[in-house]
Formats: structure tokens, C-alpha cells, sequence
């Protein structure tokens, strides 16, 4: 047989044998989620949160930013740096906003949460039509957990229902599912979402969570399989992140308490285990919190700054490009450390990108994956602000080089 012929012939057989393969290989493996990611998700106790809560936490933070504005400077080193800072804060203090209803909601009745699911979620409502609310948002229940599964139930139910009745987009949007132990859980997330869609009216596949990873039980299971993968596909569409939960995880591990942080080696192996499950999925991540802060005196402010800002530099360096902040003080040095980050890297980012496009070596031989890399980190860049459109390529042609799918 001549040497085309069977060439095709053969194609034609492994197309035949792995056409399944090549379906579950797309079905689970989308690629990126295309679209903005915030840089960080501040977390707020529901019966603190109001209408004004993202200018107020801006103006706070200036406030800081004002009282040590040489300390800030002095860590910061970039007085231009600073500059963008400053319009960040005043234009878009906070990106993400998560309303606590778990860890940092203690203390209050069935009523009382009952009253601040209502009242919360009519304050959002109320900061959208001012304009004042943050580009995405959304609430953190109690676990589905026996013990908590009920009041888990009432509060999302409650919520959804009060934004529905407003008519409230649920568009970036989200439900943060706390101290997972098992992929039934996050599959009963699935259900629970589809039968609030249904019985609210809402358009279907618009209710989506993210999986907080802050049990050993969410990385191992018995059978020492990664149940973090498990559960990115059992959520499929509907899971939008894997937040890691710093002080949960490591308490869990029976890690001291002066020892828990984002950089102990349980944090750095949770987090390894959890990035190569979300790989490719379309399922972002997002780092922890320090619970360091930077109130008091003067020196104290500027130790927890810098402590914030050096934990910031590094999840990004690691390819976390989200994290948690717990209070207005930590917005300016995230900010700063995600700045400098993306700044530092942007002129061999843009070279590299346009050899590539180019064609041409000039010392480094990229590959598609880094080119697609190197178009994320400045469409990342542009998103946030660290970077005008002004100062990149072609925002058509980095989008497209980011999502060959586009």
C-alpha cells in the first residue's frame, strides 16, 4: 500500500479510537476562563457590610496611605508606583467583595442573620444603582457540613431570592463554599444551584461557586487520590475558583498557631496540589490572607506593609493572582505589590511577545503555551491598572494570542 494511503487509513483509525478521548480531553480541559480576574477578594462581615462599604474602605485606605506616607514610600520605592495607587484607591478600591456570613459573621441569632441577608443583599443592590459597588462580588455561607447545612441553605436561598426579586444580574456573581470535605458536597452545591435557578426563575447555569480549600480532606482522600481534581469536574461549569483558606488548612494540619501562614510548606503543598488540578480547567485561583495587620503605632503599620506586600510579590510569583485582603489598611500594598509585579515585567514581557509574533530569536525561543502565557500577563496587567492599554501591543492581538479559541 502506498505510503499516503496508509497513512490515512491510519488516521482514520485513531481518529475512530480515541474520538472519546478527544471529547472527555475538551469537556474537562476547556482552556483559561476568558475575561477579567480580580486581583483580590476582600472579605467583609455581613452585618458590617452597606451600600457605601467599597468608597469607605477606599477612603480608609488613603487615610493610612496619608498618616505614613513616608513609610509607604519608602517600601514602595517608586513614587510613580504610588501615584497609581493613590487613583486606585479612589476609583476602584476593591475589586472583589465577599460578604461573610461564616468565619467572620460570630456571635449573632437565626434572626439577626435572617435580617442581614435581607438587608445586605438590598444594600448591594442599592451600591450597584450608585455606582459604588465593586466589579464582582458575592457571599461566603456556612459549610454544607450537618451542623451548619441549614442555616447554609436558609442564608443562600434568602440571598439569591432578595437579589431576584430586584432584579439584580448575578453576572460575576458568586457563593464561596467554605471548609469542603468531600466531592458530594460540592456536587450538592451543583443541585442546589440548579433547583434555586428553577425555583426563582433564574436563567440557568447563572448561579456558580467557588470551593474554598481549607480541609486536608479537599486535597487527599482516603484512597490518597487528589479529591481537588474530583471536584473541579464534578462542579463543571458552575465552579469559577479554589480559594486557599490559610489559617483553616494549617490548623487542620496541626500547624501552631504562630507558625500558620501562606508561605508554610503545608500552604505551599496544598497549593501545588490544588494549581495542577485547576490547570487547564478554566477554574482560577486564588491565594490566602495574612491575619497580620497593619494597625497601631507607626512601626507596626509599616512591619505588617511590608510583611503584606512581600506574601502579595510572591503568590504572584508563584501564579496566584488573587488573594484575600481582611481590612482597608492591606489595600494599598496590594496594590503595590501587584503593581510592581506586573511593571518589572512588562518591557521583557512585551519584547518576548513581539519576537514571537515576529518570528524571530533573539536569545529566548518561545513556545505557543508561553506566548499565551505572555499575553495573559499583560492582558493582566491592563485589567488591574497596573498598565494604560497605551503602553502594550494590541489588545485584540493579545486577547486572541491568550484564547486561540477567540
Amino acid at each position: 500500500m502506498p505510503a499516503d494511503e496508509l497513512a490515512a487509513s491510519l488516521l482514520g483509525q485513531l481518529d475512530a479510537r480515541l474520538a472519546a478521548a478527544d471529547a472527555a480531553l475538551a469537556r474537562a480541559y476547556p482552556g483559561e476562563r476568558p475575561g477579567r480576574q480580580p486581583v483580590h477578594t476582600v472579605y467583609v462581615p455581613a452585618d458590617r457590610h452597606t451600600a457605601g462599604l467599597v468608597p469607605a474602605y477606599g477612603a480608609a485606605a488613603l487615610e493610612l496611605l496619608d498618616e505614613h506616607a513616608d513609610r509607604f514610600a519608602a517600601l514602595v520605592r517608586d513614587p510613580e508606583l504610588v501615584a497609581r495607587v493613590r487613583a486606585k484607591l479612589a476609583a476602584e478600591p476593591v475589586e472583589d467583595l465577599r460578604v461573610d456570613f461564616e468565619d467572620g459573621y460570630v456571635g449573632r441569632t437565626d434572626a439577626d442573620e435572617d435580617a442581614d441577608v435581607v438587608r445586605s443583599a438590598t444594600a448591594l443592590v442599592e451600591s450597584r444603582e450608585k455606582g459604588a459597588a465593586a466589579p464582582f462580588g458575592g457571599i461566603r455561607v456556612k459549610s454544607l457540613e450537618a451542623a451548619t447545612r441549614a442555616r447554609s441553605v436558609r442564608t443562600l436561598t434568602s440571598y439569591v431570592a432578595t437579589l431576584a426579586a430586584a432584579g439584580a444580574a448575578l453576572d460575576g456573581w458568586v457563593v464561596t463554599l467554605p471548609k469542603v470535605t468531600s466531592v458530594d458536597q460540592v456536587e450538592a452545591m451543583v443541585h442546589a444551584c440548579e433547583v434555586l435557578e428553577t425555583g426563582l426563575g433564574l436563567d440557568r447555569g447563572v448561579l456558580r461557586f467557588e470551593v474554598q480549600i481549607e480541609t486536608p480532606q479537599s486535597i487527599l482522600g482516603p484512597d490518597g487520590t487528589a479529591l481537588v481534581a474530583r471536584m473541579v469536574q464534578a462542579a463543571g461549569d458552575r465552579l469559577t475558583g479554589l480559594h486557599y483558606g490559610t489559617y483553616d488548612y494549617s490548623a487542620y494540619c496541626g500547624i501552631a498557631a504562630g507558625q500558620q501562614s501562606l508561605e508554610h510548606p503545608v500552604a505551599d503543598h496544598a497549593k501545588l496540589v490544588t494549581q495542577a488540578a485547576a490547570a487547564g480547567t478554566g477554574v482560577r485561583l486564588s491565594d490566602g490572607s495574612t491575619n497580620v495587620l497593619p494597625v497601631g503605632a507607626a512601626d507596626d503599620v509599616a512591619a505588617a506593609w511590608a510583611n503584606h506586600h512581600r506574601l502579595v510579590r510572591r503568590s504572584l510569583e508563584r501564579g496566584f493572582y488573587q488573594g484575600w485582603d481582611l481590612h482597608p489598611g492591606q489595600l494599598p500594598t496590594r496594590y503595590a505589590a501587584t503593581y510592581a509585579f506586573y511593571r518589572d515585567g512588562l518591557a521583557r514581557a512585551a519584547a518576548r511577545l513581539a519576537d514571537y509574533t515576529r518570528n524571530t530569536m533573539t536569545g529566548i525561543a518561545d513556545e505557543p503555551a508561553t506566548a499565551r502565557a505572555l499575553a495573559a500577563f499583560l492582558l493582566r496587567a491592563v485589567d488591574c491598572r497596573a498598565v494604560d492599554a497605551s503602553e502594550v501591543a494590541d489588545l485584540d492581538l493579545l486577547h486572541s494570542l491568550a484564547d486561540p479559541r477567540r
